[in-house]
């Protein structure tokens, strides 16, 4: 036990009073009572005040552990959440890559019928077209009627017939070329 001197404890009880400092910690229980009521009063006052200090520092010291382990919590939920989120982009960005290959592959596909059917028309006209003349031409030659500008309408048909059967060929076969010689875009990430 500490015996404290009459100096000290007149140093201490003065200080208490002028600027309310107490003295605090393990040494207050090492402290002899001296029988002053005086002194005895202010040991009692300091140990209550540490006990509550210390209270409220355990308090406090709890407090703090319970809010790190919700904020660990709330970041470990924050990092699961955020993984769910890049993969859920990851699979959209997949079924977007996947619908653009289709609807490229669907446009494909109806421009290739679309041709064919431009193609088929385009040789039933011409073929039409050529077989009417020619018969008009034909009728016009075993009937002896004046056949110079059925003759004539007759060669200039089939001259405007050919040219626009090119014509529409070269330009199938234009766009044929343009969009078959596309390469397929593919995604570096979807390859993985």
């Amino acid at each position: 036990m500490i015996k404290i001197d009459e100096a000290t404890r007149k140093q201490l009880l003065e200080c208490y009073k002028d600027n309310e400092v107490i003295l605090e910690g393990h040494i207050l229980k090492l402290i002899e009572s001296t029988g002053d009521q005086e002194f005895d009063l202010y040991i009692k006052e300091a140990i209550e005040k540490d006990a509550l200090i210390r209270r409220k520092r355990i308090d406090e010291f709890k407090l703090v552990q319970t809010q790190n382990a919700r904020l660990q919590k709330s970041e470990q939920e924050n990092e699961e959440v955020k993984k769910r989120l890049r993969e859920s982009l990851t699979t959209a960005e997949q079924a977007k890559n996947l619908a653009l290959g289709d609807l490229e592959e669907l446009q494909k596909r109806s421009q290739v019928e679309l041709i064919g059917t431009i193609v088929r028309v385009s040789l039933w006209i011409v073929c039409g077209v050529g077989i009417i003349t020619t018969g008009l031409f034909g009728i016009s030659l075993f009937t002896g009627v004046d056949n110079k500008i059925i003759e004539s309408a007759w060669s200039n048909m089939f001259g405007i017939l050919l040219t626009n059967s090119f014509s529409i060929i070269g330009t199938i076969m234009g766009v044929k070329y343009a969009t078959g010689g596309k390469k397929e875009k593919r995604c570096c990430k979807c390859d993985d």
